[in-house]
């Protein structure tokens, strides 16, 4: 059996680009190498792309490479290589340019299959206040929350009547909690707000829960939607929130818990929301929904949808898989079989019609 070629691209013009890289590590060591012949192709921070011979933190040290159109078909050339041509690329991007529906673009018009989101589903997920008015519509709670932008001039005493104390403060566009805060008072207000707005132009101020932070995988394999067991996030009490240095730095900031420890209704209400919000944004291949828990009220309510989710070694998506009996080999797999065959299925329609008009 002939080999599939598969670009894993990573890095990106990002706040991510380092978390990036290290799922990208994980992926490309987990994929079954008897199946696909991988390509590691570095994004540097300063938008160059690169051929590397594996997953690299220091990008420029690969090949450069030159984009182009080959019989239709996106292809890549380097000094040493011409009409580098691939049967499916694997965004392994965080944020933006690689979560924001920017480089499923590209891979559209180009002709190219790609693992996740097409770039709707792409491009609403990532915006976090198109992502709570769709889900508000179709009726997933989500917590309260303001929108502004960086023209507007948000007061503390505004949010906090809406909101009340304490409240978040983060970016529209970012992941990882880069650029997020919990404002307590007036005097944190303008540090947080500044801090948001420094990595993007439009921020929401959200209602802080009091809650359980939960995670739910959701995979689509042989046409059906799956939803795993849902994980739970502890952080330890030094932490206000699950932070950046939570997340990728302390190691012993939050512990992770797989299963979380739940009653089967309300495993079954996460799985259910999960499924409905993947569907709701239009997502596709794969996602990471983000769920409150408000243990006392007996409700849930969707934080957010991330299209290309974690596959660090710290990363819930990839562990809650395994717990339902998915390898990571296993896991990139399904990703990958879907991404073709979902283009091959895209094939079929129609680009021409034959209007008779001359």
């Amino acid at each position: 059996m002939q080999k599939k070629k598969v670009a894993l691209l990573y890095g990106g013009k990002s706040v991510e680009h380092d978390i990036s890289i290290r799922s990208a590590k994980n992926i490309f060591e987990a994929a079954d190498k008897e199946k696909y012949q991988i390509y590691c192709i570095g994004i540097s921070t300063n938008g160059g792309w690169y051929l590397t011979n594996e997953v690299s933190n220091d990008i420029t040290k690969g090949l450069k490479l030159s984009l182009q159109l080959h019989n239709g078909q996106m292809s890549f050339s380097t000094s040493e290589e011409e009409n580098l041509i691939f049967d499916v690329a694997f965004p392994a991007l965080h944020g933006t340019d690689g979560e924001d529906g920017n480089i499923q673009g590209l891979l559209e018009v180009t002709g190219t299959a790609y693992a996740g989101s097409d770039v709707m589903g792409s491009s609403i997920a990532m915006n976090k206040f198109f992502t709570k008015q769709i889900l508000e519509k179709q009726g997933i709670p989500v917590c309260d929350y303001l929108y502004f932008t960086y023209q507007d001039d948000p007061e503390f005493e505004f949010i906090k009547d809406k909101l009340g104390l304490p409240f978040i403060i983060k970016p529209i566009n970012l992941g990882s909690s880069v650029g997020v805060s919990k404002v307590k008072s007036k005097s944190e207000f303008k540090t947080a707000l500044k801090e948001a707005f420094k990595y993007d132009n439009e921020i929401i101020a959200e209602e802080f829960v009091e809650a359980r932070e939960l995670e739910c995988s959701v995979l689509v394999e042989n046409n059906e939607i799956k939803a795993s067991v849902p994980g739970e996030i502890v952080v330890e009490k030094e932490y206000e929130f699950y932070t950046f240095q939570a997340k990728y730095v302390d190691s012993k900031a939050a512990r992770l818990e797989i299963p979380a420890s739940l009653p089967e209704n309300i495993e079954n209400t996460i799985k259910h929301l999960s499924i409905n919000a993947f569907k709701a944004v239009g997502c596709q291949g794969f996602a990471r929904v983000d769920v409150f828990y408000q243990e006392d009220q007996g409700m849930c309510y969707v934080n957010e949808i991330n299209t290309i989710p974690g596959f660090t070694n710290s990363s819930m998506f990839p562990m809650m898989w395994k717990h339902d009996g998915y390898t990571f080999t296993s896991l990139i797999d399904t990703i990958i079989s879907e991404a073709i065959y979902r283009f091959e299925r895209k094939t079929r329609l129609k680009t021409n019609f034959n209007s008779g008009l001359e």
